[in-house]
């Protein structure tokens, strides 16, 4: 049109000026036609617009369809048909208005007609007047759908069954654009509204196997939805899950891991597909472990006795727990998260709730703290009322006195072997199917007091066994005019003194009964005495038998003191009484340090020598104002004394007389020591084992990677002395192997032997898969309970073996693997068919070397990653035990070995024996500690 309009215009001007020149016209006649020309729409203002114009709509359509990542572009209706075919939904998101009428290109073509002349003296002509991309409104629309199209062309990618396209067309209904809907290439909608995300997703509730998630619709596209999808996966991960809801609402996600991070997201469904994922801020992790189970309660006037069961579900790497008790008054015109719930800790299975209102009624619930790991949710909540107030009458003086009660159900001990009888109380029998260890029990259990727990631990001859009698008797309220005594501890009478008389762990369970001296129940337990005659490997023992003990499903899950029993006298510590201490302290986590009370023996008046030899050995104690560890003396030589009157006695001479003065005068100061210990007792704060068996746990992994170490070191060492051997046969008489390939020599090789262990009653863990012995000596007989071995990690996996098998092709077997040395006939042809294989017909001298080196690889391989777990146990050791491991320096060992040679007690040649024999270890568990490499290939 523009090449028209100049051809016309070029033929009237040249008309114009013919006409001027011959003088027919006036030149005002050639200015009338450049003005017409200025103001037709083919001026250049107007052509410029309507070309900026056109640019504009281009651009804007380039931005739409670049939005679109996943959709495909086509040019007419007919490809819209044909691609709508070849899947079961088509989603078109169409430009409705790309073919409607030009306004400006009209007003030219009617320029150019043959019209009236006063058409054709038109004005310029508005070239934006109502074109769709020049309104804000039809823009803003288009970009809404475009973004609703393409967020649902993201969700549906990876489905086969939709299609998204986008094509040019002219609706006059629809300005700008539409989203058209295509079922098996029939149209369904021309006003199809994908939906958009959830507006919002948050969590509502957290338990240890389930997320409640509180989903709001989204704002658009809402009246095509069927249902939610709820999409899930472990933190990290890519595998997601998902779970289907009807609507948007509480949804809850089960069936999930404790103490796990999880990612959530939801997204709407149509019958079309999914839309676009709104995902919840960050990751969420899981409650560490399952409610406890519901409580039982036992209420009296003023307090109410709570037992659970532990939580059914653990989280990995959640251990030992303790718990949470929190009670309040009832209140029914309150919602149960809105009382004011007071907390009290428990360290076990059950509490005491005291100084509680009398017939009031209190509910009562109870969760787990994990630590670090966090809290669970709470136990079914129980209602319980206290009880009335029951004035109890006065025990009158007709009446027996409880130490009276039980002397007359007590078996008196024969022979008789001092001046008054003893009985042995009446303990029940308690099986506790804990190895090594033993437990009896006093009364009949009740909980409506709390219990305290002890545990008394000391050199052999300290005193323990009768200060622990001394305390049965006070606590049943034995008076030294009594002409009878108690004894708990069972011991035979006969065993010297320089073999403890006890050989297992024991716990003494005494129930709280009217008449006790004590406000509570007390749990003591009573350890062997380390650093007998026996040596090394029987303090060794102890330390397992307590580690058994503080794992078992019904063992000591808290301790209120840690009792060091020692002798008033000791003004220094040898090594030997030293390593005692040491020994003694490191099985306990630092968490327990505040909680070690130093028990003196043999005492008198004065302040005990013994007290400034502990604080001169640095042992980790709690101290006084004074700055002496926090001890209470004792004087158990009057326990079993005559005490009988000097005036009914009189006979016996003023010597006798004074003797008797003073045992009272020591049964006097025990009374007062007993009272002090135990009001002590009833006021510190209860300490979980949690840390401490995690130590013991730790030592045992550590003692058996070191043993693997020196195991996997002397294999090297023996390939290494092989290759050596090997090497020099092969260069040596390498003329003649050339000649003859069965040719034999002779090496020195380390092989893998069974030794028989049947009838010791010494179990083993012996790994199927690989062939070694993975924990030897084991405390486990039972194939069905290795999980439970020491050398099994928390993911059920063995620590020790090459391959980190499974708990479940460990055994015990009638034998352990070790390794011997035999000399072996080797024949080259032997070594090529050894280390040839089938992509390599011969195999040259040198080849076999660089197979046998491969081979001492492997094994320093082993070695590594066998450093790399002790390393750890190490590191962790420094992180949460009391004290190092007395046996773990060389230094300390040969300080006990010269104090053993000094002191030349009675067994000192065997004890020095062992201590030699731990040598070796303590060597190799420094070079592990300073990462030093144990094999040197030369």
């Amino acid at each position: 049109m523009c090449s028209e309009f100049k051809l016309e215009f070029q033929q009237t001007l040249a008309k114009k000026l013919r006409s001027i020149r011959g003088g027919g016209e006036e030149e005002a006649g050639l200015a009338e036609i450049l003005k017409k020309r200025h103001s037709s729409p083919f001026n250049s203002k107007n052509l410029n617009e309507w070309m900026d114009c056109k640019e504009r709509e281009i651009y804007t359509l380039m931005t739409f369809t670049n939005m679109m990542k996943n959709t495909k572009i086509v040019s007419s209706q007919t490809d819209v048909y044909k691609e709508s075919l070849s899947a079961k939904h088509a989603v078109c998101f169409v430009f409705t208005s790309l073919g409607s009428a030009e306004p400006y290109l009209s007003a030219l073509s009617n320029y150019l007609k043959p019209t009236p002349e006063d058409l054709q003296n038109a004005h310029s002509h508005d070239v934006e007047k109502e074109q769709w991309y020049a309104s804000r409104e039809v823009a803003q629309e288009m970009r809404h759908k475009a973004n609703l199209f393409r967020d649902f062309a993201e969700a549906n990618k990876e489905n086969k069954k939709i299609k998204f396209l986008t094509v040019g067309s002219t609706n006059e209904t629809q300005k700008g654009s539409s989203i058209y809907l295509y079922e098996e290439g029939f149209s369904v909608s021309e006003n199809f509204e994908p939906p958009s995300k959830p507006e919002t997703v948050t969590v509502s509730d957290i338990n240890h196997n389930s997320v409640t998630l509180k989903v709001s619709p989204p704002r658009f596209g809402a009246e095509d939805i069927t249902s939610y999808s709820v999409e899930y996966c472990v933190s990290g991960e890519d595998e997601w899950k998902q779970k289907t809801a009807s609507k948007a609402e509480e949804v809850s996600v089960s069936d999930l891991s404790p103490n796990t991070e999880y990612m959530f997201r939801c997204r709407a469904v149509t019958s079309v597909g999914v839309g676009p994922a709104n995902e919840v801020t960050g990751s969420t992790k899981t409650l560490p472990c399952s409610p406890p189970g519901k409580p039982e309660v036992e209420p009296n006037s003023r307090g109410i006795s709570v037992s659970w069961e532990k939580p059914a579900e653990l989280g990995q790497d959640v251990h030992s727990l303790s718990y949470i008790v929190e009670y309040t008054k009832t209140d029914n015109r309150m919602k149960e998260e809105d009382l004011q719930w007071n907390e009290m800790m428990a360290g076990a299975e059950k509490a005491i709730i005291s100084e509680l209102q009398s017939e009031t009624e209190y509910v009562v619930r109870v969760r787990c703290d994990c630590g670090e790991a966090g809290r669970s949710k709470e136990s079914i909540p129980v209602n319980v009322c206290t009880t009335k107030i029951t004035h109890v009458a006065k025990v009158q003086k007709s009446h027996k006195r409880l130490a009276d009660a039980y002397k007359e159900n007590s078996t008196l001990l024969k022979p008789q072997t001092g001046p008054l009888p003893v009985y042995k109380v009446p303990l029940s029998d308690e099986q506790i199917n804990v190895d090594g260890c033993k437990q009896f029990s006093l009364g009949k259990e009740s909980n409506l007091k709390p219990n305290r727990t002890i545990m008394v631990l000391g050199a052999t001859g300290a005193g323990k066994s009768t200060l622990i009698n001394g305390m049965i008797n006070y606590i049943l309220g034995v008076k030294w005019e009594d002409s009878y005594r108690f004894q708990l501890v069972d011991e035979v009478q006969l065993k010297s003194q320089s073999e403890s008389q006890t050989s297992e762990v024991t716990v003494y369970k005494i129930y709280h009964q009217e008449g006790f001296e004590i406000d509570c129940s007390l749990t003591i337990v009573d350890t062997p005495g380390f650093g007998d005659t026996r040596g090394i490997k029987r303090d060794r023992m102890i330390t397992e038998q307590l580690r058994n003990l503080f794992s078992a499903d019904f063992g000591v899950t808290e301790i209120d003191a840690v009792c060091f029993v020692a002798q008033a006298a000791l003004a220094r510590l040898t090594p030997s009484q030293k390593y005692v201490f040491d020994s003694v302290l490191s099985i306990f986590g630092k968490d327990v340090a505040e909680n070690i009370w130093v028990l003196v023996t043999f005492a008198d008046g004065q302040q005990p020598p013994v007290l400034e030899a502990i604080n001169a050995s640095g042992v980790p104690c709690p101290k006084t104002k004074g700055g002496l560890p926090v001890h209470f003396k004792f004087n158990n030589s009057a326990l079993f004394a005559d005490n009988k009157s000097s005036a009914a006695d009189s006979m016996s001479g003023d010597e006798e007389d004074e003797d008797g003065g003073f045992d009272k005068m020591f049964w006097s100061m025990g009374t007062k020591s007993m009272k002090r210990f135990f009001a002590a007792l009833n006021i510190i704060e209860t300490k979980s084992l949690k840390m401490t068996k995690e130590v013991l746990r730790e030592r045992k992994q550590l003692e058996n990677s070191v043993e693997n170490v020196q195991k996997q070191v002397k294999v090297g060492l023996a390939k290494l002395e092989e290759i050596k051997e090997t090497t020099g046969k092969l260069k040596e008489h390498e003329g003649e192997i050339s000649r003859n390939e069965n040719f034999e020599f002779y090496v020195n090789v380390r092989k893998p032997v069974q030794i028989d262990i049947s009838g010791t009653g010494i179990y083993s863990t012996n790994c199927q898969q690989c062939h070694v012995t993975c924990h030897y000596p084991c405390g486990i007989p039972n194939d069905a309970d290795k999980a439970g071995c020491p050398v099994m990690g928390s993911n059920g996996h063995c620590t020790e073996c090459p391959n980190k098998c499974h708990w479940s092709v460990h055994y015990n077997q009638k034998y352990r693997w070790d390794y011997e040395d035999v000399r072996e006939k080797r024949t080259v042809q032997e070594l090529k068919e050894k280390y040839q294989n089938a992509t390599r017909a011969k195999i040259h001298v040198e080849e076999l070397l660089d197979e046998l080196k491969a081979d001492y690889d492997k094994v320093q391989a082993a070695v590594m990653k066998l450093m790399e777990r002790s390393s750890q146990c190490l590191n962790r050791l420094k992180a949460i035990a009391l004290k190092p491991d007395p046996l773990s320096t060389t230094d300390y060992i040969d300080m006990l070995i010269e104090g053993e040679k000094s002191e030349a007690k009675p067994g000192w040649k065997q004890r020095v024996e062992s201590l030699i024999n731990m040598r070796p270890k303590a060597e190799l568990m420094a070079k592990v500690a300073r990462g030093e490499k144990l094999l040197h290939r030369q």
